[in-house]
């Protein structure tokens, strides 16, 4: 069995690592970085949700397990839907079927910040979104935060106006695997009622809320990383005790 792993906004498959470590012993796993994204390839044109989830189906050669955070959450989304069967069981962190009716507004004032500012002077709204004040593992702040300078700003620009053109909330229904939604309580960027609704449209969906953490809520509350690898690994829950 291969697990997948999609990642955040302008990170890469180097986000998962901690998952990755804890995931290698028991299974294999595929940690793809987006277009522009790590080490993938972009040519500059633009590209939608719909196709890096295309660009995931690629790699799948049979049904997987998949977990989605932020924008992955949105391309895991997208995959289930286009592509039904290659998607196992579903985890979706932080994220959301729609950013709401002014999202196209609000993605390309992101899209133009995301090339106007150098990366460093990016970095202060991030963290800020990523983590709570309470969150003090600078080591892992300080991983995650490389990575993002390290991204591609026009590829970070194009993921922006992806997000403003994506929704699916109409096509949650078609989502019939199990799928776990996971969401920080105080995340800013995709608050517990986005999670709600993803809960409320996948049918059997469970729902956990994980206190006090913003939007990279997996890392930064401690077990969470090994509560969804526990699900991905397909062990029994109840998921919401957490």
């Amino acid at each position: 069995m291969t697990i997948v792993l999609l990642h955040s906004l302008a990170q890469s498959g180097e986000l998962w690592r901690p998952l990755i470590d804890i995931l290698e012993p028991h299974t294999q796993v595929l940690a793809p970085d987006a277009r522009g994204h790590g080490k993938s390839a972009w040519d500059g044109t633009p590209f939608t949700i719909e196709d890096l989830a295309d660009d995931v189906a690629a790699l799948i050669a049979e049904p997987v397990p998949v977990l989605g955070m932020s924008m992955g959450g949105c391309v895991a989304i997208a995959l289930a839907i286009r592509h039904p069967e290659l998607v196992q069981r579903l985890v979706l962190a932080d994220t959301t079927a729609s950013y709401g009716p002014d999202r196209k507004e609000q993605w390309e004032k992101r899209a133009q910040a995301a090339v106007a500012k150098p990366r460093r002077e990016q970095v202060e709204f991030q963290v800020d979104r990523w983590f709570s004040p309470d969150f003090t593992n600078s080591a892992e702040i300080a991983r995650v935060v490389e990575l993002f300078v390290a991204t591609d700003s026009n590829a970070h620009a194009q993921a922006c106006r992806a997000l403003g053109d994506f929704d699916a909330s109409d096509k949650l229904g078609e989502i019939s695997c199990p799928t776990l939604v996971v969401v920080g309580e105080d995340d800013q960027a995709t608050p517990p009622a986005m999670a709600a609704a993803l809960a409320d449209g996948i049918k059997g969906a469970n729902l956990v809320t994980l206190g006090g953490a913003r939007h990279f809520s997996l890392f930064e509350k401690p077990g969470a990383l090994k509560m969804v690898a526990d699900y991905l690994l397909g062990k029994e829950g109840p998921w919401n005790r957490y």
